[in-house]
C-alpha cells in the first residue's frame, strides 16, 4: 500500500522500498553499488532526523522532506559530520532523485520535489587533475618484466588498462567475446549500468594482445566466448581477477618503477591510469567530446569539468601563440570602425 491507511498520505517507506528494490534495479538496471550509494544517502537523512530532530523512523513521512528540513540536513552534514562538499552534494543529489521518482508516482509530491530541486550545495573547489607524466607512465608499464607468466599477464593488463582508459571493473569483466583484433581492432567494454561502449585499440596494443592470447588462450576460437580475458587458475578453471588484485598489481609495479623513476606518487590507484590516458589525449588536442565517449561519460559536463585544468605548459603555449611579437611596429593605424569593433568585444 502506497498510502498511510489512517491519514491517506503517501507512505515514505513504501516509496523508498519500491525505489530501491524495483525501480532502480529492474527499470533502470543500475548496479548494486549505485543502488547502495542511494540507500546510504536516504539512511543519512533518516540519521539526521533521529539525531537532530529526535524523529524516530516510525514517524518519518514526506513532510520531513521539505526545504527547511533539507537545508538543516545540509548544515548538519557539514558542521556535525564534517562531510566533504563532494559527499554533501552526492547525498543531496540522491535525495533529489528519490523525490523526483516519488513525484512521478504521486502527483501530490510534485511540489515537494520541485522545492528540493532548487536547493544548492556550496560550490566545490576545483583541483587540478592528478595524472602521471610520460616517464612515470612508461616506468610503470615496463615494471613487470615478463620473466614469468604472471608477470606477462600483469604487464598486458596494465597496458590495456592505460590504452583504453577503462575502469578497473570494465577490465576485470572482459571476456574473449569482447575482444576483436581484426581491422579495426577494438574492445567492447561494459560499464556502469551495464552500458556498453566500443573502444579502439592501437596497433602496438593489438600486437601485445596477439602474443598474450597465444600464451594464455591458445586456440581461442575453440574456447568459450565467456572465458575471462584476464584470469588466475582456480580449481583448474580460469577465474576472473578481482579489482583488489589489479589494484595490488599496480601498486607492486609502482614500487618497482620508483627505483628508476622516483617521482611516481606514493599513493597510486587504477583510476589514475584512466585519468592519465584522458589527459594525454587532451594535451594532444583531442576534442573533449571524443574523450567523453572514450571514458563512457554520458554528460559532457562531467568530462569538461574533470579536465578543465590545463597544464602550465599548455597555457603557456596557447598564450604564446596568441601574443604577437611586441617589437613589430604597427603597419597602419587602426580605423575608427576597427577601434569600435575591438572596444565592443565581450
Amino acid at each position: 500500500m502506497r498510502r498511510d491507511p489512517a491519514t491517506g498520505a503517501p507512505d515514505f517507506f513504501s516509496f523508498a522500498r519500491d525505489y530501491l528494490h524495483v525501480y532502480m534495479p529492474r527499470v533502470r538496471a543500475l548496479s548494486p553499488k549505485t543502488i547502495e550509494a542511494y540507500r546510504i544517502s536516504l539512511e543519512c537523512f533518516l540519521g539526521y532526523l533521529a539525531e537532530a530532530e529526535h524523529t524516530g523512523r516510525e514517524h518519518v513521512s514526506f513532510d520531513h522532506f521539505d526545504r527547511q528540513h533539507l537545508k538543516a540536513w545540509l548544515a548538519w552534514m557539514t558542521e556535525q559530520r564534517h562531510y566533504t562538499p563532494r559527499t554533501v552534494a552526492l547525498r543531496l543529489s540522491a535525495v533529489k532523485a528519490f523525490l523526483a521518482y516519488a513525484a512521478q508516482e504521486d502527483i501530490t509530491l510534485v511540489a515537494l520535489s520541485q522545492a528540493a530541486r532548487a536547493l544548492k550545495t556550496p560550490a566545490q573547489p576545483r583541483k587540478p587533475v592528478d595524472y602521471l607524466t610520460a616517464p612515470e607512465t612508461r616506468a610503470i608499464l615496463a615494471a613487470h618484466t615478463g620473466n614469468t607468466p604472471k608477470s606477462r599477464r600483469n604487464r598486458m593488463l596494465l597496458i590495456l588498462l592505460y590504452d583504453t582508459a577503462a575502469r578497473v571493473s570494465e577490465i576485470t569483466g572482459l571476456t574473449l567475446q569482447d575482444l576483436s583484433l581484426t581491422e579495426p581492432g577494438h574492445l567492447t567494454l561494459t560499464g556502469k549500468g551495464n552500458k556498453t561502449r566500443v573502444v579502439p585499440l592501437t596497433g602496438k596494443t593489438i600486437g601485445h594482445l596477439r602474443v598474450y592470447l597465444a600464451e594464455f588462450h591458445d586456440n581461442a576460437a575453440q574456447l568459450p566466448a565467456t572465458r575471462p580475458l584476464f584470469y588466475s587458475p582456480h580449481r583448474g578453471q580460469p577465474a576472473a581477477l578481482s579489482a583488489d588484485t589489479v589494484s595490488a598489481m599496480l601498486k607492486e609495479a609502482a614500487r618497482a618503477a620508483r627505483e628508476t623513476c622516483p617521482s611516481i606518487p606514493a599513493s597510486i590507484h587504477c583510476h589514475l591510469l584512466r585519468k592519465t590516458k584522458a589527459m594525454d589525449l587532451y594535451q594532444q588536442g583531442i576534442p573533449l567530446p571524443v574523450i567523453m565517449r572514450l571514458l563512457g561519460h554520458e554528460n559532457a559536463s562531467t568530462t569538461s569539468a574533470f579536465y578543465a585544468f590545463a597544464t602550465l605548459d599548455m597555457m603557456r603555449q596557447a598564450i604564446s601563440a596568441a601574443t604577437p611579437a611586441i617589437n613589430v611596429p604597427a603597419t597602419e593605424p587602426l580605423s575608427a570602425d576597427k577601434l569600435k569593433a575591438l572596444y565592443s568585444l565581450r
